[in-house]
């Protein structure tokens, strides 16, 4: 079936929580009245959006991309590679869903929260996992749908933005690779770091062209917490929150008002935008989670975050959906004063 509505889609990281994004992407595909043209993804919202396509691809359509995402994700709680210190946490805490949350070991237990450059624990575990739970040939093949998967450029301190016909395993382990914790992934001879330091999810890609004039953006990196984080661990990840959302909101704020938006990869020239922007968030739940839950990776708390992000999405369809292609349904408060959306403000 061929629809009218097409939605280009913005799709943020967060570790775990992009498991979140997994729920709202598995309730979007159950409706027909809407096509995904393209895709934005960045850390786990880039690693969400390759699956999708390799569940898509090649006539697997949607039921076939809820299927690649389910497996994916359950695979990836088996491996629990999203926690490379997972055998250096303290005494876990407990979350509001009752499962069990490791915290990241602070300086006084590891010595230092940056890991040296090529030890054992900051190689990137991620490349040999998505290499072995993603096709990415088909996912090249993916023609329904394209992917712009944005990573930092280290020496430059520019995006990179990286296509679906070029995609590969590096490439998302580079989105998604955090400084903390991981050695630079090297790609042609650049290195890379985590693409969220200049867009979270990178917005210019979607804008213009022949995608969709509706973007919708999945948000699960929250803007605001509720508690100040007192560890160095928790210290450093609430920085890289508040750093990864600077470039969004940017962006966002950009299209909304001005009409006009930075290009990730040329950040001195502006490109138009008409585009619609829509908006699912996860932030009022997330932020009021521990930090460390980023990387809690139990089976029960994934599905309890993907239920939500169903809900979400549902909760969204039933208000939003026929504004699809009419107007923006992000209010122009919420995009100045974000912190009102957070605290789950009208």
């Amino acid at each position: 079936m061929v629809t009218e509505k097409k939605l280009g889609l913005g799709l943020q990281g967060g570790g775990s929580y992009a498991a979140f994004g997994w729920g709202v992407l598995d309730r979007l595909l159950e409706d027909a009245r809407f096509d995904i043209a393209a895709i934005s993804g960045t850390s786990g919202g880039a690693i969400n959006a390759a699956v999708l396509a390799d569940g898509f691809s090649q006539g697997g359509g949607r039921e076939g991309a809820r299927r690649a995402l389910h497996r994916f994700w359950q695979a990836l709680s088996s491996a629990n590679m999203f926690s490379p210190l997972r055998h250096a946490f303290r005494l876990p805490d407990r979350n509001r869903f009752g499962s069990n949350v490791p915290r990241l070991p602070s300086d006084a237990d590891n010595g230092a929260v940056l890991p040296p450059q090529m030890t054992p624990v900051s190689m990137n575990p991620l490349h040999g996992l998505l290499s072995s739970l993603i096709d990415f040939e088909r996912v090249r093949r993916c023609e329904e749908i394209r992917i712009y998967v944005p990573a930092t450029n280290v020496r430059t301190g520019k995006a990179n933005i990286f296509v679906r016909d070029e995609l590969d395993a590096r490439m998302l382990a580079a989105s998604a690779c955090l400084p903390q914790l991981f050695a630079a992934v090297e790609i042609d001879g650049e290195a890379y770091w985590d693409g969220s330091f200049v867009g979270n999810p990178a917005l210019s890609p979607l804008v213009g062209g022949a995608h969709a004039d509706d973007i919708l953006i999945l948000q699960n990196n929250p803007i605001v917490r509720s508690k100040l984080p007192l560890s160095p661990a928790d210290i450093v990840n609430r920085a890289s929150e508040i750093s990864f959302n600077v470039g969004f909101m940017f962006e966002l704020r950009a299209i909304a008002h001005a009409g006009a938006l930075a290009d990730e990869e040329h950040p001195d020239r502006r490109r138009a935008s008409r585009v619609r922007l829509h908006m699912i968030s996860g932030n009022e739940l997330l932020s009021n989670l521990d930090i460390s839950s980023k990387f809690n990776l139990e089976w029960p708390f994934i599905l309890q975050l993907h239920e939500a992000g169903r809900k979400a999405a549902g909760d969204w369809l039933a208000s939003n959906a026929s504004q699809i292609g009419v107007r923006s349904t992000i209010e122009s408060h919420l995009v100045d004063h974000p912190e009102r959306h957070a605290a789950g403000g009208r």
